[in-house]
């Protein structure tokens, strides 16, 4: 056991009561994690990468890949990762890193192991330790650096941010060389990523670089956003930053860089381009109805909420008709309006400030106020006693109260009544086209709940063809309106033609044809490895069940998957992947695991 390390009481002793019981808990989560750790490395030992196929063969994994794996997984199956992800329920990342962790944890910071198995240290420690600690290549320098780092703690409360700062220092004393040689590895991972944030219809552009290319991004963007010197701009700096890093990148301007043409996949219900409330798609990630009838009416395909066919009606797009410009209810307005009258009369001492006789207000429903009343005396104005002096300052209290009980009254009619305007103005929406396309079950009833602009914008909309600000044409997925499986993905010329709707017919082909390849990725769009979340690429990864050609290249024969799993599909020993006529995919591993995945519904 590492100096410092003890199975004792906490550094700060023992709480009494329930915080004595979250210690406990705190310490029996840290046990369990290195228990975790050492099940992982035994499990891992089982996988052995002599079983993967040899470097240089045909679906080998690429030279490339093999030198980015970290030090403790070279001797690690590829495929190890997939089946633990399987078993955890947790993604294919995630596994992997928790495979890293736990054979630096066992492998290379078996003091840190024992630490943390007798409660020295508890998870939040293990950060700093595994990030600032386990890279170090040494095993002599590495062991110091542990050494140290745990008697430092010993005896004190540490929090883990005091820990990384101390391991970074004494990392970059001990073993500066190999510290350099990390930073030019990561630099070499340097990139651009896309994460979906908490809020449904944000995301995240996340950029990985060097701190003094961070820094100067960050600072440039800084300088266009104050050379931004608009009065009415309401836009905080942050806001102007993200604004201009945009037109930076999509409108280029006069910069001379010729412009790009993004690819974005739309996925929306007919009920949704109505002004319906139903979410939908875009890339990939769901985001709520206004934003996907924004972004069509960005590109002109939905007529702008001033030009709706039914004047005096709500916005028919899914705009409640909201006179504030913030978009508060009728309700919130009130209220919002009651308590700043509230605040206003407080502050400016307007209550209790009167002295006029108390019988003069009208009795308040106030048991103290009615006391008041009663044992009000009768005094002579030409002296003033300090029995006077008292009175007065009891009726400006009650006064007040009187003031106050009266702006309550006030506040709870104007709720009445903004409750009624509210319930009145959510009644007229669902009368109006969008509220009932948005409570219509089907796409036919949405359709005949539209008004006839509305109908011709999906019209126009469903001709458009490729070019100007779209990709490719708009298509109509024709869905079970019960389990949201994709039966047909067609446009309004196919539409007309007198065959039935269904999956496109098989290619003769290895290749599926174009209308085959758009449905198979319309209706998987992620990979169907259970539990991924990685998007079908463009262009390939649709595998055949059955090989091809003793297998057809039809619907019922071919499935999306991300490059990973489409290698381990026919790489991974001892791996079996099966697919029904209907989608669905049964993935067994090894280890006798067995999950199952169906197309993603509508």
């Amino acid at each position: 056991m590492a100096d410092g390390a003890t199975t004792g009481e906490p550094t700060a002793g023992w709480a009494s009561g329930p915080l004595g019981a979250v210690q406990a808990a705190d310490r029996e989560i840290s046990r369990q994690t290195a228990v975790r750790a050492r099940a992982v490395a035994a499990f891992a030992a089982t996988c052995p990468a002599s079983a993967d196929r040899p470097a240089g063969q045909p679906g080998a994994m690429s030279e490339e890949r093999r030198a980015a794996r970290p030090a403790v997984l070279v001797d690690v199956s590829e495929w190890a990762g997939q089946e633990l992800a399987l078993a955890l329920e947790i993604s294919g990342q995630a596994a992997e890193t928790l495979l890293e962790r736990s054979l630096t944890l066992v492998h290379r910071l078996p003091r840190t192991l024992e630490a943390l198995e007798s409660g020295a240290l508890h998870v939040g420690h293990l950060f700093p330790m595994l990030e600032r600690v386990g890279p170090i290549a040494d095993d002599e320098k590495r062991a110091e650096v542990e050494a140290k780092l745990l008697a430092w703690m010993a005896g004190r409360v540490t929090t883990p941010a005091q820990l990384a700062d101390k391991a970074r220092r004494l990392g970059l004393l001990v073993d500066a060389r190999d510290t350099a040689r990390r930073l030019a590895e990561a630099a070499r991972r340097r990139g651009v990523h896309l994460r979906p944030d908490r809020e449904d219809g944000m995301a995240q552009a996340v950029a990985l670089l060097t701190v003094p290319e961070a820094a100067a991004l960050v600072d440039a963007l800084g300088r266009y956003a104050d050379a931004l010197d608009e009065p009415d701009d309401e836009r905080t700096r942050s806001q102007k930053m993200a604004d201009c890093l945009l037109d930076l990148v999509l409108r280029p301007g006069e910069t001379g860089v010729a412009p790009v043409q993004a690819h974005l996949t739309v996925v929306a219900a007919v009920s949704t381009l109505l002004g319906g409330d139903p979410p939908g798609e875009i890339a990939g990630q769901v985001v709520p109805a206004e934003l996907v009838r924004a972004l069509a009416r960005a590109l002109g395909l939905l007529p702008d909420e001033e030009s709706a066919d039914e004047a005096g009606s709500p916005d028919e797009l899914g705009q409640r008709d909201e006179t504030d410009p913030g978009g508060a209810s009728p309700l919130e307005r009130a209220l919002e309006e009651w308590w700043h009258d509230v605040e206003r009369r407080a502050l400016t001492e307007e209550w209790g400030t009167g002295r006029r006789p108390v019988l003069e207000y009208e009795p308040v429903h106030h048991a103290g106020w009615r006391g008041l009343q009663e044992r009000a005396p009768a005094r002579s104005t030409a002296l003033r006693t300090p029995s006077r002096d008292a009175d007065e300052a009891v009726t400006a209290a009650g006064l007040a109260l009187l003031g106050f009980d009266r702006a309550v009254g006030r506040a709870c009619t104007a709720v009445r009544r903004a409750e009624l305007a509210d319930a009145a103005e959510e009644a007229a929406w669902r009368r109006s086209p969008a509220g009932r396309a948005s409570a219509a079950g089907d796409a036919l009833p949405a359709l005949r709940a539209a008004g006839a602009g509305h109908r011709a914008a999906l019209a126009l909309l469903l001709e458009a063809t490729a070019g100007g600000g779209l990709a490719e044409r708009p298509r109509i997925a024709v869905v079970d309106a019960l389990s949201g499986a994709l039966l047909a993905l067609t446009d309004s010329r196919e539409l007309r033609r007198p065959a039935g709707l269904g999956p496109p017919p098989p290619t003769p082909g290895y290749r599926p044809g174009a209308a085959l390849d758009r449905y198979l990725r319309a209706r998987d769009r992620r990979c169907r490895f259970p539990g991924c979340r990685r998007p079908v690429p463009r262009g390939g990864e649709l595998d055949h069940s059955r090989p091809w050609p003793d297998g057809p290249t039809s619907a019922g024969n071919l499935v999306g998957y991300c490059t990973p799993h489409h290698r381990g599909k026919h790489q991974a020993p001892g791996w079996r992947h099966e697919l029904t006529a209907d989608g669905t995919l049964t993935v067994t591993t090894p280890s006798g695991l067995r999950a199952t995945s169906a197309p993603p519904p509508f």
